[in-house]
């Protein structure tokens, strides 16, 4: 599989990422709500997994109809997730991704013309910066995607988790969705370049509440949305579950 990818799957998708992230840039000249911007994205995303020969399915997809704005969060485990869960969630939501995403050709151009929500790791005052972005965009009706545990996990396990996610959610007073990604791991791994087509799956879990709470309960709520992604994801996943979730690889506070 190894030389397919290399002169098939990663030539077909470059084609796809260049074709959909001109259109979108295109399509921004006139689409201020984002709405034909995104519908391109989930495009470009449904036909990267078609590219992967890796087909989802979604474990109570009855959750993801949630009224009104809410937090969207999942655990990251590869390069895939990104097209994964664009190509799998049914309304126009917005990512917060790490600036340095922004500046690459296409990709980037996509993300800041759609209106991303980039979030700089270089200092705490920058992470905060981006976080009120993200406040902001969900207090404006807008969902948001993003990542607690920081980065891809290195082995397929779910890391601790930053409590970026809860801070959004409490400080906008949305609720918090719990989602587990299983399989795009062993599709894809960390610091590998040939894919390893397989069924994808994604568990959505209860919503997480947080009407009436303040910041100072979102290591409380961190803690219930790990223990929750876990739960699903280690049910899933061919994977043991440690006794102990290892420490998150990332170095920023979401």
């Amino acid at each position: 599989m190894k030389w397919v990818t290399y002169l098939v799957l990663i030539p077909v998708m470059a084609a796809l990422t260049i074709t959909c992230g001109t259109l979108s840039l295109i399509v921004s000249l006139w689409d201020k709500s984002g709405r034909q911007q995104h519908a391109i994205a989930q495009a470009w995303a449904k036909l990267m997994l078609r590219a992967a020969f890796s087909p989802m399915k979604v474990v109570h997809p009855e959750r993801l109809r949630q009224p009104g704005a809410c937090v969207y969060a999942c655990n990251h485990l590869s390069y895939m997730d990104t097209p994964a869960l664009f190509g799998t969630l049914p309304f126009q939501f917005r990512i917060l991704a790490n600036h340095y995403l922004f500046r690459y050709p296409f990709v980037g151009w996509h993300l800041t013309r759609s209106g991303q929500v980039p979030i700089d790791q270089s200092s705490m005052r920058s992470q905060i910066a981006g976080l009120s972005r993200g406040v902001a965009t969900l207090k404006a009706g807008m969902p948001l995607l993003l990542f607690p545990d920081g980065s891809r996990s290195s082995d397929g396990h779910i890391r601790q988790f930053l409590s970026g996610a809860a801070f959004m959610a409490i400080r906008a007073q949305v609720p918090l969705v719990p989602m587990a990604l299983v399989g795009t791991y062993e599709l894809l791994p960390m610091h590998t370049y040939h894919l390893s087509p397989r069924p994808l799956l994604l568990v959505v879990g209860e919503p997480i509440a947080t009407t009436g709470m303040t910041t100072k309960n979102s290591d409380e709520v961190t803690q219930k949305l790990l223990d929750t992604i876990s739960d699903m994801y280690y049910e899933h996943s061919v994977l043991q579950r440690p006794a102990v979730p290892p420490p998150s690889e990332a170095k920023i506070f979401v």
